[in-house]
């Protein structure tokens, strides 16, 4: 399964929900086309806690709860949860990348992906791209 899972960051979950977003038509487009090819999408607890405190911030508690809702009512989306041996990796990788503006959520996204052997990244976030990830969206 792993081989076939994307990975869905917080650039693209916010825009799945803000149609105000610049990269919603292309998110939401994306993310059909990988259901449709029966690719898993994968995300992380972290990711769906920065995508909503986003959300929250941006456009109020209304619009963040949608993105709970699109979690618990899309099939092909699953969460893995970081814990605390990949928070641990994800801090040394972080110490080790200083040379880097990547942000520590970033850095345990980079953990999982490589743990479960994920190279493509649903995002719009550079800094996949720069630690050697396939960016789906430009």
């Amino acid at each position: 399964m792993a081989a076939r899972a994307a990975s869905l960051d917080t650039s693209v979950l916010y825009a799945l929900i803000d149609r105000k977003d610049a990269h919603h038509s292309a998110a939401r487009e994306a993310v059909e086309r990988l259901l449709r090819d029966q690719r898993r999408l994968l995300t992380t607890d972290y990711i769906v806690t920065e995508a909503v405190n986003l959300a929250n911030a941006r456009a109020g508690h209304h619009v963040a709860v949608r993105i709970l809702d699109l979690m618990e009512q899309t099939s092909g989306i699953r969460i893995e949860w970081v814990g605390s041996l990949r928070f641990e990796a994800a801090k040394a990788f972080y110490r080790r990348h200083a040379d880097h503006r990547y942000s520590f959520t970033d850095c345990t996204s980079f953990i999982v992906m490589r743990e479960l052997k994920i190279s493509d990244a649903l995002t719009t976030d550079r800094h996949f791209g720069e630690a050697g990830f396939r960016m789906l969206l430009p």
